[in-house]
């Protein structure tokens, strides 16, 4: 007897390639597909605003996933005869539909802030858009015992490039109390949002901490200072719409509910990594500790900074951030080296002098003593990680 041989699944993916969370959903497929292997993927690199192709008209498949971004392309897959799974949830539908939570992903967010005892809070997203719509009245839930809450929207399409909105972005940026906690709806508003502020000289994070969605690394990473974001759980969304569609083919009955998946955890960098400080001469300090990292920094030359005596300043400290002088720029330091073993091929040497260390076996000593490895296993693992 001959083997059985299961008939191939034909999927076509309407997903976009440009944002890294249209990526990470199209990483969550593959993943799926290689686990069932009997599907074969039919995808083209496309943005979330490009109509649908023409070739679907006529195409003789078996499903798709789409991110259904407007009406005109929610009717169109309402014509095929093939099931179709949406992930990302903008026009209404009765499809079935696999998105972020986006309610989760605010809460989420609106904690790190709490926990970091902030008390004036603000939103940044995009006028007219569902998901964005859905994040800010979740942020503005999640912090309402806060002392202030102010939100500001560009229009999609908007950005640093439209000198209009970019004016009014830095006056509404100058006019909010300081230091303030501040979400982006996006990596693309949280990108634009430091963009304003540096050219506003509001010190981000002393003055505006910065939080984006998405975790896309190539806009988290080319900002200044690079964009802490929360993991949407994209990847996730992909998969579970995968295994959704699977069972749609085979005939299955599926539940009619929405599947909402949670966030994953926040990638902190510089935008956020700091607390809310509301000792404007300790801010200071801080930001002089920020800009002489590589130096040899005494107590005695920050204080003379910011316009105190060592004792004065070392007692503000203290009370504001919960360390000394001293501890505070050696946890910055390693952090800082950590950052850049997992996120540069710099020798260690050169991550050593950058970093303020006297030289890099003592940078490998801090290291090992403190998170119990070398800093070649760190960048090792990390390499590792980032083919998951």
């Amino acid at each position: 007897m001959k083997p059985r041989i299961s008939k191939r699944k034909r999927i076509a993916l309407l997903v976009e390639s440009s944002l890294g969370s249209g990526r990470e959903i199209l990483r969550g497929i593959s993943q799926f597909a290689r686990q069932v292997d009997n599907w074969d993927l039919l995808y083209a690199p496309r943005g979330l605003e490009d109509v649908v192709p023409e070739w679907l008209e006529s195409w003789d498949g078996d499903g798709v996933i789409a991110r259904i971004q407007d009406e005109n392309m929610l009717r169109a897959l309402k014509k095929l005869e093939a099931p179709v799974v949406d992930v990302l949830g903008v026009p209404a539908h009765d499809l079935p539909l696999v998105r972020v939570d986006d309610e989760k992903i605010s809460q989420r967010v609106g904690q790190y802030f709490l926990e970091r005892n902030f008390d004036h809070f603000s939103f940044y997203g995009i006028e007219g858009e569902s998901w964005s719509q859905r994040r800010e009245v979740a942020f503005r839930q999640a912090t309402a015992s806060g002392e202030s809450y102010a939100q500001f929207n560009s229009l999609r399409g908007i950005s640093e490039c439209d000198s209009a909105h970019f004016s009014q972005l830095k006056k509404w940026l100058l006019a909010l109390p300081k230091p303030v906690a501040m979400m982006a709806s996006s990596d693309q508003c949280g990108l634009t949002l430091v963009e304003a502020c540096r050219a506003a000289d509001i010190k981000v994070p002393d003055e505006i901490s910065v939080v984006g969605v998405d975790n896309d690394r190539a806009l988290c990473e080319v900002a200044t200072p690079n964009l802490s974001s929360i993991r949407g759980g994209h990847r996730q969304v992909g998969f579970e719409a995968a295994i959704l569609l699977d069972r749609l083919i085979d005939g299955e009955s599926v539940p009619s509910e929405r599947i909402l998946v949670p966030p994953n955890e926040i990638v902190i960098r510089e935008s956020s990594d700091c607390r809310s400080i509301s000792d404007a001469k300790v801010r200071n300090a801080i930001q002089f500790i920020r800009e002489h990292f590589s130096e040899i920094i005494t107590n005695e030359a920050i204080a003379k900074a910011v316009g105190l005596s060592r004792t004065r300043l070392q007692v503000r400290f203290r009370a504001e951030v919960g360390m000394s002088l001293h501890e505070f720029l050696a946890e910055r330091r390693l952090l800082r080296a950590e950052k850049l073993i997992q996120s540069t091929d710099l020798t260690f040497a050169d991550i050593a002098e950058r970093c303020g260390f006297r030289h890099h076996e003592y940078l490998g000593y801090v290291l090992k003593k403190e998170r119990g490895m070398t800093p070649r296993e760190l960048r090792m693992e990390e390499r590792s990680s980032s083919f998951v």
